[in-house]
This record gives C-alpha cells, structure tokens and sequence, in this order.
C-alpha cells in the first residue's frame, strides 16, 4: 500500500493546489553513518513563500535542504514538492528547483567561463546536446546583471573571487526560472556591499515572480524585511517555526541551551 502510494501523485487536492512544499515526519540519513541528520522533520510551506531557515552549525539545515531536493535517500517519512513524492519523482522536481549549494567552489583551472556556467541553468530547457537560443544567452546575461558581473561573464570562473563565484551560483539558479529556490548560505562569501543588497534583490525577485524560496544563513541580523517565517533548527529537529522577531527572540534567550551545537561568530 504503501509503496503503491510512493508512485503516485499526491491525491490530497489542498496539498497539489496550496503546499510547494510537504514533509511528514521526515528522518534523514548519510550513507555510512548510524543516526539521522534530521529527525521527525515535519514542514509545510506554502507556494510563494519566503521562508529562513537558521541554527547552529550541524544542527541539520544543509540536510533539509538536500532532503528537499531529493539528494539524499530518506529513512522514514515523506517529501512532496509541488505535489509530488520525490522519491518517485525526484528527476521531475528538480527540473523545478533552483539550487545554491554551500560548497561550490571552483578550481582556479577549471576552464569553464562565468557565462558557461550559468547557462547551465538553462539545460533544462535547452536539452541534452543542444545548444543555447539567444533567449537563453540573454536570459544567463540579464541574471548576471542582475548580480552585478555581467561584465565577468567570459572570465574563467575559477579565476573569480569567492564572492563573484558565489554571485554567478545564484545566477545559475535564477537563470533557470524555478519554481523553487533553494538557497544554502548564499551570502556567506559576499562583500559588505552584497550582503546588503543581494539579499534584498531576492527578496524583490521572490515577489515579482511568485516563487517559492527558503534561504538557510547562520547570520540572523540579515533576514530580508520580506520574510514572515524562520525556522530554527537545532540537534536535526525543528525548535521552533515563527516570525521573524519571535524566531530572533528565542535565539537571543536560548543559546546554546535549547539549540545546542556552534554558531557562526558573526551571530551576535
């Protein structure tokens, strides 16, 4: 019954029609490892919500993330993104996620160009063995733009800064119009300028295209104005799911108490 369940759609016609995002007591683990990453995880998330995802240093987060996206087989529960069972459809989903991993650096030899990568956004809609239209080229140039380096769009990518290889990661995931974005500590590597203001931007393009976005920083004082929802995760569970000021309150009164594990020392 219950494999029979796992190929089908969700039939639940509010879950297809409200919910981008689904979990139901979800446990999460690494290939090789005893226990789960996350634990009993259970989150719903409406489409074209904003929502942050903050806590300390191995509390899960990354995991969350991945779990999501269909990245890492689950040990129990559910995953339903756009109203489908990603474990069944997890090829299909992704076609809808934009995705800025944590760890993406570049080797400072890898040959590709800033523009090259970017395009690979776009591979989706291209398809295999293709090459880009002009609208892809002037969609890949207009997110580049958009981050501020379109004029670093033939430099070999490993060749950029952190920061402009961080820039060009979130570049990709806009350059392939999702659905989903799924951000992992996307500013970490900005400068003081971009941090400013990338975050922000997103915020706007959030907005102006409906989508449905979840950011996980371990620098809570940089939550967009935008957000009405932070969940706080510590141990591989959720602490709390709340708005902005409740979620900062309790980080403020509670570490490392409740949440345990390390935080960033930019988090005051």
């Amino acid at each position: 019954m219950e494999e029979e369940e796992g190929k089908t759609k969700v039939k639940n016609k509010a879950l297809e029609e409200d919910l981008a995002i689904f979990l139901e007591d979800v446990s999460t683990i690494y290939e090789g490892e005893r226990r789960p990453a996350i634990k009993g995880v259970s989150i719903s998330i409406r489409r074209k919500e904003l929502v942050y995802i903050v806590g300390p240093n191995a509390s899960g987060k990354t995991t969350l993330l991945e779990t999501i996206n269909g990245l890492l087989p689950l040990y129990k529960g559910r995953v339903f993104v756009l109203g489908l069972n990603v474990r069944t459809y997890g090829n299909e989903v992704r076609r809808e996620i934009g995705y800025v991993p944590q760890d993406f650096m570049f080797d400072p030899g890898e040959p590709y160009k800033a523009l090259d990568v970017v395009l690979m956004g776009r591979y989706g809609k291209i398809g295999i063995l293709r090459r880009p239209k002009e609208e892809d080229l002037r969609k890949a140039m207009e997110t580049l733009r958009l981050m501020g380096i379109d004029d670093q769009a033939n430099k070999p990518v490993g060749k950029l800064s952190g920061g402009q290889q961080q820039k060009v990661m979130i570049a990709r995931a806009l350059a392939k119009e999702p659905k989903i974005l799924l951000m992992d500590e996307p500013f970490s590597n900005l400068d003081p300028d971009s941090r400013e203001r990338i975050p922000e931007l997103i915020g706007r393009l959030h907005e102006e295209r409906g989508l449905t976005t979840v950011i996980v920083t371990h620098d809570v004082h940089r939550i967009s104005r935008l957000c009405r929802r932070v969940i706080v995760m510590g141990g591989g569970r959720i602490v709390a799911d709340e708005g902005p000021e409740n979620a900062l309150t309790l980080l403020d009164t509670s570490r490392p108490h409740i949440l345990g594990g390390v935080w960033h020392h930019d988090v005051a």
